[in-house]
């Protein structure tokens, strides 16, 4: 492979990061919609994305790893999962999401302090830039919302920062990980799936969950592993801060709640900062 091939390799990383944070940021505005229990939700969703991602696993005759490491990687998957679904459904959409985005600095403290790795100047300033945003963005709709949830959408930023610090470990495979972590959802849902009322459950409700599985599940978490073999830990969880913007630009769209110029000024601080982070990291590569 050629010098040239390789930064190309490189750079295509932190794009299929920033992707797959879009389609995580379909979550809030689905998980709303839907009027059923947040675990039979999880499991649902994780239903349809384990189909998609086997069959995924079988095009590309991508081999299923189960050690140690892919094992803990996809706890991190089904707890972040499971508790930010939750979160969902017992406070705000802007409270939870904010309080999940502080997986970049969880990823930081536990580099540090587990694994010896000190943030770089440009990971810290790219950091405090992006939280500043963030916190600009949901400042006029951040409230006390349900204290149960505001903290369980708090564990489920530290426990996502496991997602990204797991497979940054020689034995790790994302994929994996995700393959069995979408296992884990499904049977840790079922109780509660078995329970919902499907005949009362509305053709539109459906289609929003088929979708859900297939795009904000699956093609998430596939564009996610892929990127993550080419971008470092910090770096994939700051480009992942499209995620926290986006996600209530939907509810604007869909259901017309106007931002306002304090959110829109963090949605420009956090864009721009990743823009600028990403466009530092491919010089720096090249």
């Amino acid at each position: 492979m050629t010098a040239t091939s390789k930064t190309k390799k490189m750079n295509i990383g932190p794009i299929l990061v920033f992707l797959s944070g879009v389609c995580f940021s379909l979550g809030g505005i689905f998980i709303k919609y839907i009027p059923w229990s947040p675990l039979a939700i999880n499991a649902a969703r994780n239903a349809i994305a384990f189909l998609f991602v086997f069959a995924y696993l079988k095009i590309t005759k991508h081999k299923i790893i189960f050690n140690k490491t892919v094992l803990i990687g996809a706890l991190a998957i089904s707890v972040t999962q499971g508790l930010y679904c939750i979160a969902n459904k017992l406070t705000t959409a802007g409270n939870a999401i904010i309080l999940q985005f502080t997986v970049p600095i969880w990823v930081m403290i536990i580099s540090a302090v587990f694994f010896k790795k000190k943030p770089k100047s440009l990971d810290i300033w790219a950091a405090v830039v992006v939280m500043i945003g963030v916190l600009f963005f949901f400042i006029d709709g951040l409230q006390a919302g349900n204290m149960l949830g505001n903290a369980l959408a708090l564990i489920s930023g530290i426990t996502y920062s496991g997602v990204f610090l797991m497979n940054a470990t020689p034995e790790s495979d994302s994929l994996s990980s995700t393959f069995f972590g979408m296992i884990l959802n499904v049977l840790i849902g079922l109780p509660w799936l078995i329970k919902t009322d499907f005949a009362a459950t509305e053709s539109i409700t459906w289609i929003v969950i088929i979708v859900m599985g297939i795009v904000q599940v699956a093609c998430a978490f596939i564009l996610l592993a892929t990127g993550l073999k080419t971008t470092s830990p910090i770096a994939a969880s700051l480009i992942s801060g499209v995620e926290p913007v986006l996600n209530p630009i939907w509810v604007a769209i869909f259901y017309g709640e106007m931002l306002t110029p304090l959110s829109l000024i963090g949605a420009v601080m956090v864009l721009v900062a990743v823009l600028i982070y990403n466009t530092l990291l491919v010089k720096k590569a090249k």
